[in-house]
Formats: C-alpha cells, structure tokens, sequence
C-alpha cells in the first residue's frame, strides 16, 4: 500500500526477506516504499516529524513507553480516543443503540460478576466476546449455559465482556471507510471467509453492500477526530431485508491490505486468503507462473510476508471465482510439496 518515498517500519528479523519481497513486487509492477526502517519502536516516530503517521494501533509492540504516547497523543488526541472508545466492543454497542444502528441482542458487562448478576435471559445461542478482542482471540460460541459457563471460566474476573445472540447470516461483510480532510467516505465492501468466527480472508465485489446501516457511526467517528481508513463488520440475513452491525475495527484490518493493492493495480475480481507452508523463508518460495499477470490480470500477489517466519503466507488471489479457486489450490501445492 506504500509508496516509494514512504518510510516503513519493520522488526529487524524480517531484514532477511526484504530483497525477495521486493523483488516480486517488482516483477508484478507494485510501487513500494524504499525506505525501510528496521525498528519497529513508537518513539522512532519522533525523528521524522515532517511526515503522516500510519499506525496499526495505539500502543507499542514491544515495551511500554508510555511517554512517547502521551507526545504522539499531543498532536492526535482526538485521534486516539475515538479508536479507544469504538476499539470496546462494549461502546460499540452503546453508540449503536443511541444512534439507532440495528445490532443482534448483545448484554454487555463490566466483569463476571455483574454479568452472572444481571438476572437477563441469555438468548442462546450466543458468542461470548471480551470487550476488547482482535482477529477472534478470546470469543467462544456457546450453545447452553453450560458451554457459557465453561468459556467464562477462561476469562479473567475482571475483563469487561459481553454477550450477543448468534445472527443466522447468509454474509458476513466488511465496509470500509476512509476519512479524508475531515470527511468520511465508502471506500469499498467485501465479503468475508471465514474459519469459524475467525477472519480468513475477502471477496471482491460482493453485491450487498448496506452502508445507510453503519453511516450514522461513520459520521459519528469522524466528528470525533478519526482519521485514515477504518471498517465495520456488517451480517446479512437471507431473505430477509435485516442487518446487523456486528462491530467496528477503528484502524487497517483484514480486508484493507488487498484492498489498497487490488486498487492501485485496478484489480476487479479478488479474493484475499491465508496459506500455512512448510517453509520459512520467501527465498525457498518460487510463485513462477502463478504470480500476478497485468495483462491478463490474474494470478497471486504476497501481501501478508513476514508470517513467512513462522509458516503463514498471506496472498491476493486475482481472477474469476473459478480462477481464483485453481490459484489457490496451485498454490498450496506449491506452499507444501517437497
């Protein structure tokens, strides 16, 4: 998604794989930032005060450096607590329902207790979500008390949580927002695949795309001082005219990263995909005849590369539905044949 005058942040361990990386992004006529930063610190960005910060979130990887917060927070303090506020799946639900955004039945709570004491009826089944979560970490599907009992029993006493009927959805969505200059605009919607309730990858186009549903927390967020590009996820019923807002992802997600190299290449048929391999670095990985062509505009992009470390690749498969399947299942032969 960068530029070639960006600079970009990255963990030194991944030094090793910037040459093939950049060598397929080359090859396929993706522009890119050529300026790597090899720290991955919050304070590096004291050192280049003339440029736009972007930012996963609002904290720092790898050591609490709370001081360097509070300076970045000096000049984006509205910035940080609008992502801050919407970030709790609890205050989602809150400005949700004062600014009339359908959502499922969701009991929201401070801790264990107070849920156990609230005395509502559960409406099984349910998810049971820690109020902050991301990528699925922490939530569990429950099908009786006896399944939610269990689940509660592996969250701490005081995380903030809540409880939300399952939706029977035909899609799950994802619309992005970008806010530019103050104003917020549609960027793009796409389906969601999942693995259970856990993100897996995007589809390019989709022909549901609700946005009066979640306008109202869109303005709203950008009123407040959001900034850059941020996404709901949006669940659809068949058959039926209903949906529902599920929650807000105030920062990239899943979808942003394929999205923002589907438009720069003017890619209009993708899906994006996660792949395990048994290698461990992009120098052992030859894409060859599968990797992306512009003329035909088909074939696989690498976007999500450093996982490569721990066996996880992340790629944009371009084409038809049906040539986006053979892409994949070519690529994961390729990923795990000796």
């Amino acid at each position: 998604m960068s530029e070639p005058e960006d600079l970009i942040q990255l963990h030194p361990d991944l030094q090793s794989q910037w040459t093939a990386i950049t060598a397929h992004y080359d090859r396929i006529g993706l522009s890119h930032s050529q300026n790597p930063l090899w720290n991955v610190s919050f304070e590096e960005l004291r050192n280049y005060p003339d440029y736009e910060p972007s930012i996963f979130i609002f904290n720092n990887a790898l050591d609490d450096l709370k001081k360097d917060e509070e300076w970045f927070g000096a000049a984006n303090q509205d910035w940080q607590d609008v992502v801050k506020f919407i970030n709790c799946k609890n205050n989602f639900i809150r400005l949700a329902e004062k600014l009339n955004v359908n959502v499922p039945r969701t009991l929201c709570a401070e801790n264990k207790t107070q849920l156990t004491n609230n005395n509502q009826e559960i409406p099984f089944p349910c998810y049971l979500k820690p109020s902050v979560s991301v990528d699925g970490v922490g939530i569990y599907r429950c099908e009786n008390s006896s399944e939610l009992d269990r689940a509660l029993a592996k969250l701490d006493n005081n995380t903030p949580l809540q409880i939300q009927q399952e939706v029977v959805a035909h899609k799950f969505l994802n619309l992005q927002y970008e806010v530019k200059d103050g104003t917020v605009e549609p960027l793009v919607a796409t389906e969601q695949i999942l693995d259970g309730f856990a993100h897996q990858g995007n589809r390019y186009p989709t022909a549901d795309q609700p946005w009066d549903l979640v306008e109202p927390m869109a303005k709203w967020m950008a009123q407040k001082g959001m900034k850059g590009i941020f996404a709901f996820d949006v669940a659809t019923v068949e058959n039926q005219t209903d949906c529902f807002a599920i929650e807000c992802n105030p920062r990239f997600n899943g979808a942003s990263y394929p999205t923002g190299i589907a438009q720069k290449l003017n890619i209009d048929s993708w899906c994006s995909d996660n792949f395990v391999t048994k290698y461990r670095s992009l120098n052992e990985i030859d894409l060859d005849d599968l990797e992306y062509d512009s003329a035909t505009k088909t074939g696989v992009i690498l976007y999500n590369w450093g996982s490569v470390l721990v066996g996880k690749l992340g790629f944009l498969l371009a084409g038809s539905i049906a040539q986006q399947e053979e892409l994949r299942n070519l690529l994961k032969q390729k990923l795990t044949s000796s």
